[in-house]
This record gives C-alpha cells, structure tokens and sequence, in this order.
C-alpha cells in the first residue's frame, strides 16, 4: 500500500531498485544530487541532469516536462553517497511558462518498486515564490535506505538550491543545466497527452498510465485515481481514483488519500522500457479492439461524447479508463478557472494599491475613473474564465450524460436499470463503486468513485460527521444509524462484484444496535456466522481472523501456499465492526490493528463503522489504524483529494432510493448463487 507521506515524513525503502514518477501541471526539469553524510555535493559529477542525466545508480530524464520517470538502483550507488536527492525546477528564461511554483498545481511525486508496486507518495504543497524544490531525499540511515518528503523551496531556482548543498560554482551549473534543457534531446518518460482543443473534446485512444492512488494524473485516454488518486484514491486517482488515476487515484478523490480515488497495477516491463500500466488480467494474445468512434459531429461544434472511447483492452476496462479521464478534466478544468479568478483578483488588488498609493487620486475624478477600469478589466477576466469553464462544463456533462447509462453493475449507482437484470459474475471487476465526487463549480455533475479491487486498504465508516441534513442538524443517533446502513450497501455492493462463494462476510455488533440496518444482510442468509455480541464475541471473530492471517502469510512468505491445511475456505473475507470501540479492550484493539495493516493482502479486509471522537480514550494508538483506512461518511462531506491539483472534493455516498428493494433482491441472488453454485 502507498504511504502517502507530509512534508517532513519518512518511509523505509525495501527494495533497491526504483522508479520515481513525477507529475506536475506544467514542464519542469528533474534532476538529482548525490549527497555526502552531511549533505554536502563535491562537485559537477555529483549532479544528475539533463546535461549528464546518468550517474551510477541513477538516471533522470533529460528535457523539461510534465511527466518524468527517474531511475534509481540504491546498490550501484557509491558507498560514499549517503543521500538521493531529487530536485525539481521551472526552465530557466524568459519563456511563457510560470516563473514560481506558486503559480501551477503542487508537483507529485511517487516512488514506486522496479514492478510499478506503490511505496510512498507526496504533493509538493505550500510552495509560492520558489523557482526550484527538493522534492524528497533517499537517504541511508544504519545501514538501510529510507525516503523522506522535503518540499524545501528555493526562490533563487537551481542556482541558490545547489549553492545551498555546498555545490561550488552552482551559478554555472545551473546555466548549464538551462542550455541543456533549451537544447536537448527527445523525451526520456512519456509525455502527458495533449488537451484537445475547446472544440475537440474527444478522446484518442492510448496507453493506459498511473493511477490516482499511486498520485499521477490519469491521460484522458487511458488510472487510472489514483485516483490515484489521483486514482484515485485515487484520486478518485486514481481514478485512476487516479488514476478519479487511481482516481489513479485523486486518493484517484487520491487521491485518492487523496481523495481516494484507484490505480492500475503495473506489469513489469523489457528492462529499460517504459512500465505497462495495462490491467494485466484482462491481456490477449490479440492487440485491443479500437475504441468506438465517435459519431460525426454538425461543423462548428464539439464532437459528440461516446461511451468506452478510452483505451483498454475490455469494454468495462475502457468506461472505467473514461471515468478517471472525466475526473482529471474536472479537476483540471476547475484549477484553471480558480487559477484565473485568483489572477483576477490579484490584478485589481494591485491595481487598486497603486491608486491608492497616488495622492492625487485622491483629489480628483481620477481615482474614480481608475477604479471603475479596474473593476471592469477584472469582471472581463472572471467572465472570459466562466465561459471556458462552462464550455467544458457542458462537454463533461454531455459525457457523464453517455456513460453514466453504459456502466455495468459494479461501477453503477443503485437506480441503474442494469441492477434489474443483476446476475453473479463470473470472475471480479476491475473495480467498485463506492459513491459520487463533485466540486461547486460543476453543479450537477458527478464523477463516479471507483476504487480498484481487490481492496488494498480498509474502509471507516465516520459515524461522527457533523452535516447538515434536509435543514437540520443531524443527531448521533440519525449518522449512527445512516452510517452502518452506509456500510450495508458497500458490503452488498462488495458481495454482487464477486463470484459466488468467493467473498464471506463477518460482522461483529457487541451491543447488538445495529440489527435493523444489518436485516438486509442477516436476513438473506449472508454473514458466515450470526453477528457477534459481546466482548466475548468480538474476542473470539478477531482471534478466527487473526489466526487466518497468520497462516496464510506464513504459507505464502514460505512459498508453499499449496500446504494449507485440506478444506481450508481461500474466500475473501470482509469484517464489518460496528459501535467501534464499544466491546473492545486493548488485546482486541490490538487485533483490529494487524487486521488492518496485514489482512488487505491475503484477502482479509476491514469495514469499521465508527466515532473517532468515542474512540479518543485510546489515545495515539489508534493513529496508525485511521490513517490506513480509506475514510467515507453517511452524507456529504468535503473531505477527499485529488491527485493531480489537490482540490478539495464532496463525497456522496451510494444511496440505495427511498422504497427500493434493489438492495434485497441483490442480496438474495447473491445468497441464492452461494447455496446453489450457479450465478
């Protein structure tokens, strides 16, 4: 799982052999340095750039751009290098591009294992004047190799960060590096593919590429969300999450973690070549059939939007490819409006002090007649910016209008008419839906959540959000109440995405308040055993489930998975604990931890309906436990992260429609197929 790291944080490295992935939403140069213990750089040959982009261990790309993939092997470093540090820099000159990071999205960057796995991710966040960022540092510490985030900004650009690492004669490097960059050779990473123009909305067809959870935007063609985040996370991610990411992750919104949002799970690749972001369970010996073209559109006007356009190399691949796309666009689409807002006002402040700062406007009607050009040069921009955010708004809309109708179960909301001719599927989806995303500017469009399975992390239900409901404040007992019905419906969502028999669900209730929104799932027959009550009870369910982690990583760390002991259930198995930490003493809090640390790997996953406030008593112990979990609410909160420009946005959970039983006759196809074997 991605440690989604802050400013300051570590992470230890595993493994030697690594790919670092840099995202950002305008061309930058990456580079690196080799540090001494001290930090310290000797010399011109300790610098990886665009001019001298390898050095033992390490490669960087060797142009400015908006995707960058460094290499890195930890062991064919020098023992005298004891710190990997990875810079980023705005082109030197007075091109058009931004002078400051503050002007652009916060840059991405991820670390990620030779085979695409996730290990950290950071968003290089708070960021204004600076022309130049250390965005992290690999750095040996007794004997073993670790990551931390750094974000330290330099204003001055590479010629002050470099002089700051004790690199003499850094001014000439870094003209150096500039003419290199003005005049270097083609793309080393993939380029992000290019925004098609106002009247061309439509996607080509693609690689897939990161997602939103692993932080890295998600192409429109493609995390996807994230999520990535951002898939996420992604996202979203993450999207796809990217990638959305992923949604990606966004985190995907994660991202993802980001937001939430999901990511594409990397399939290694020719040493030397880029990494397939491809979903490697769905490849043929065939190339993938193209995408459905999109109908010819009247002259003047946008082309008309189609279901499935992305690239992939399944209809179901494609349309979640397309959702993470949706989400990057929005959440790009939104930054660039915001981002012109706040020029806009950054403009007539200026413009406004600078009357003020004249005396004699003070005196005349010129200061008036200043003020009114100011005010009308800023509702110019703000309007110009509307209308390219409408423009796009509208193509999204057209989009969401398309595919919302094409997606198949696990991706759909309740009120789908697929729902109606639900049956068990025969092999698990790519992903699952676990609610809506949308941001205030976009008024009635929302993006799909898909989140990648199988899980990678366990989801918390917060039954102590604070929300406004129908003009009322909410009470304890309504968001209690709202929240374990919240985790029925992923639960039964979770059961329709699997094959029969491959998913048992355990549900754990030791005051037994919940058992009117568990009805749904008790009364069709679905938890493995009645829920448990009790500390008696939760003790006995968390010792079962522990144990069968424990075997199982004892089996498959050993290589001998086969040796399980004869008749042993390989099923997923999803844990619901409700009223959490009502019935749990500190061995059980314990127990809950490893489960949600250790069990996504081997199939035990993690639902916890629960008041964080309530669980306060246990101090910093149960840190670690939140922050693994993916956090969703019973309403509307804002409360998830994109990958890509970190925009803040408002999850809605899955919502079965008042009066419904498509909730009940799900569960019951799926208890029907679990006793009979047929789907």
């Amino acid at each position: 799982m991605t440690a989604e790291l802050v400013r300051g944080q570590n992470h230890p490295l595993d493994q030697a052999r690594l790919h670092i992935r840099i995202s950002a939403g305008t061309p930058v140069v990456a580079a690196a340095t080799l540090g001494d213990a001290d930090g310290k750089i000797h010399g011109d040959t300790w610098v990886a750039h665009p001019g001298t982009p390898v050095l033992p261990g390490l490669e960087v790309p060797r142009r400015a751009d908006a995707a960058h993939r460094l290499t890195v092997d930890l062991d064919a470093v020098p023992d005298t290098v004891h710190r990997v540090s990875v810079l980023l820099a705005l082109p030197a000159g007075d091109g058009p591009g931004p002078a400051r990071f503050g002007a652009v999205a916060a840059p991405f960057v991820a670390v990620t294992a030779a085979d695409g796995t996730g290990i950290a991710a950071y968003s290089v966040t708070g960021l204004d004047a600076e022309a130049a960022v250390v965005a992290l540092e690999l750095y040996r510490r007794q004997g073993a190799w670790k990551v931390r985030a750094v974000g330290q900004g330099y204003a001055g650009g590479l010629a002050e960060l470099l002089t700051d690492q004790g690199l003499p004669q850094a001014h000439r490097l870094a003209a150096g590096i500039a003419e290199a960059v003005a005049g270097g050779p083609g793309r080393t990473a993939p380029a992000p593919p290019s925004r098609p123009a106002d009247g061309d909305r439509s996607r080509q067809a693609t690689a897939p590429a990161l997602g939103p959870e692993h932080g890295a935007a998600t192409p429109r063609s493609a995390p996807g969300p994230v999520p990535a985040a951002p898939a996420p996370h992604t996202t979203h991610g993450a999207p796809p999450p990217g990638t959305p990411g992923q949604p990606a992750s966004p985190s995907h919104p994660g991202a993802a973690g980001a937001a939430g949002p999901t990511a594409v799970t990397p399939a290694s690749s020719p040493a030397g070549g880029p990494v397939d972001y491809g979903h490697p369970g769905r490849r043929t010996a065939a190339p993938p059939p193209p995408p459905p073209a999109a109908p010819p559109a009247a002259p003047g006007q946008p082309a008309r939007p189609v279901a499935g356009d992305a690239a992939g190399w399944s209809m179901e691949e494609r349309l979640y490819n397309q959702v993470w796309g949706m989400f990057e666009d929005l959440a790009r689409t939104a930054a660039a409006y915001r981002g012109a807002v706040d020029f806009a006002d950054s403009r007539r402040e200026q413009e406004l002090d600078r009357i003020l700062a004249d005396p004699r406007s003070r005196i005349s009607g010129q200061g008036d007649a200043a003020r009114e050009a100011a005010r009308v040069r800023h509702a110019q921009l703000v309007d110009r910016a509307r209308e390219a955010l409408d423009r796009d708004l509208a193509q999204l809309t057209a989009e969401a209008e398309v595919v919302e109708p094409a997606l198949p179960p696990a991706f759909a909301r309740w009120d789908s008419p697929v729902w109606h001719d639900y049956r068990v599927p025969k092999e698990m989806p790519m992903a699952v839906r676990l609610g809506d995303l949308h941001l205030p500017e976009a008024g009635r469009l929302r993006i799909p959540m898909l989140v990648r399975l199988p899980l990678e992390r366990g989801l918390w239900i917060d039954s102590g959000a604070t929300a406004v409901l129908d003009g009322d404040i909410a009470d304890s007992h309504e968001l209690r109440r709202r929240a374990l019905e919240s985790a029925v419906a992923h639960a039964a969502r979770l059961l329709a995405a699997h094959p029969a028999g491959e998913f048992t669900v355990h549900i754990v209730d030791p005051a037994g308040s919940g058992a009117q929104a568990l009805e749904p799932l008790v009364g069709a027959g679905i938890p493995a055993d009645p829920p448990a009550r009790g500390a008696g009870g939760v003790a006995e369910v968390l010792a079962r489930l522990t144990q069968r982690v424990d075997l199982v990583q004892m089996a498959v760390r050993g290589g001998a998975a086969d040796s399980l002991p004869r008749g042993f259930d390989t099923s997923r198995r999803l844990l619901i604990v409700n009223d959490f930490p009502h019935g749990f003493d500190d061995r059980a809090v314990n127990q809950l931890r490893y489960l949600a640390d250790e069990g996504p790997a081997v199939g035990v996953h993690l639902m916890l309906v629960a008041d964080r406030e309530e669980a306060a008593g246990y101090g910093p112990l149960l840190d670690p436990l939140w922050r693994c979990l993916l956090r969703l609410t019973p309403v509307a909160d804002d409360h998830l992260a994109d990958p890509w420009v970190g925009h803040a946005w408002t999850y809605e959970p899955p919502l079965v429609p008042p009066g419904s039983q498509v909730l009940r006759r799900v569960l019951t196809r799926v208890a029907t197929a679990r006793r009979t074997g047929r789907p």
